[in-house]
């Protein structure tokens, strides 16, 4: 009997262990170092950096994080971009990012910004474009994504 209790608690465990997806934003990070590696990664690729900055709370956040890794998307974001995800708390954390290139975050999470090798802006969301990325279909997601890759 003490066997079926341990092996039920096992199974739980495991389920629960399976059904917490991984967080798409590293709270611990170092922003500043992850943008700065990004940049530096973009030179050399000659490609521009993708900055998302988000938080894990935002369920519109992790739609799109779950849209940027299906295939189509993947594959556009790996060839076209170095991307770096900031996160920014509950509007505490990594501000000075977020304001260093226009605010972006001011209309909603999750807000994009392209930057240039060189760390010039090319595109940064205004508007709040993603801000309703739950709503958006994958497609939606694509576009703005071909969309802004040609920003620069």
């Amino acid at each position: 009997m003490r066997h079926l209790f341990a092996l039920i608690a096992l199974l739980l465990a495991t389920v629960a262990g399976a059904a917490t997806p991984a967080l798409p934003y590293d709270e611990q990070a170092d922003a500043h170092a992850a943008v700065q590696q990004a940049l530096a990664q973009a030179k050399a690729a000659h490609v521009p950096v993708l900055l998302i900055l988000g938080a894990n709370w935002c369920g519109d956040c992790r739609a799109l994080d779950q849209a940027m890794h299906s295939q189509a998307n993947a594959k556009l974001l790996a060839a076209k971009f170095k991307v770096v995800k900031v996160d920014v708390g509950n509007f505490d954390r990594n501000l000075d990012i977020a304001a260093a290139y226009g605010n972006p975050i001011k209309k909603g999470i999750p807000a994009a910004v392209v930057l240039s090798p060189d760390n010039q802006v090319l595109y940064a969301t205004q508007g709040g474009e993603l801000a309703n990325a739950r709503r958006m279909s994958e497609t939606g997601i694509t576009e703005f994504f071909e969309r802004v890759s040609g920003a620069h």
